[in-house]
């Protein structure tokens, strides 16, 4: 019979198991306040970008970031980013670099892109998604949410619960 502390290892990795994000493409990074960060969006196909739009859910339909026909459109873009934001290159990486973090910045962020040549498709599903937390207290930047670092913890996790069951 398994003890009382073996079955709250259990429910910790089980619990743990179900916090593993399966969508690849959401990601959650932290920072400090007053940093520089750049949240990645990469393309995996070559075609030359057409547009870029880097939106974030709290503010509607203002954008962080649009940039379509080789130029930044600062029309649709909300004052707080203006002046603080980039593209890491404007030709396969539309990364954002995003300058100057407030805590007001914490939020999620989601990148599309649009390729010349690519199907017009209205709503494009997001490139990624990034949650992005901004602490004001002093922090290292972490960045987390690819499959491979969590399924090592679980992988770890269950090889340690493996142990402390059969080791009686």
């Amino acid at each position: 019979m398994a003890s009382s502390s073996q079955l709250l290892l259990l429910w910790l990795l089980l619990l743990n198991v179900s916090s593993v994000s399966t969508d690849s493409n959401q990601h959650s990074i932290t920072a400090e306040s007053g940093q520089n960060i750049i949240l990645p969006c990469q393309v995996s196909d070559r075609s030359p970008v057409l547009v870029v739009e880097w939106k974030k859910a709290e503010l509607g339909s203002c954008c962080v970031l649009l940039f379509r026909d080789s130029q930044f459109d600062s029309e649709h873009q909300h004052p707080s980013f203006k002046d603080r934001v980039d593209l890491q290159d404007k030709n396969g990486d539309a990364s954002l670099v995003l300058r100057h973090l407030t805590t007001d910045d914490s939020g999620t962020y989601e990148c599309r892109v649009f390729l010349t040549g690519a199907k017009r498709n209205l709503v494009a599903e997001p490139n990624i998604i990034i949650n992005l937390t901004v602490s004001s207290e002093s922090r290292m930047v972490s960045s987390r949410g690819s499959r491979a670092g969590s399924s090592g913890l679980v992988i770890g996790l269950a090889v340690l619960l493996l142990l402390l069951l059969f080791t009686d």
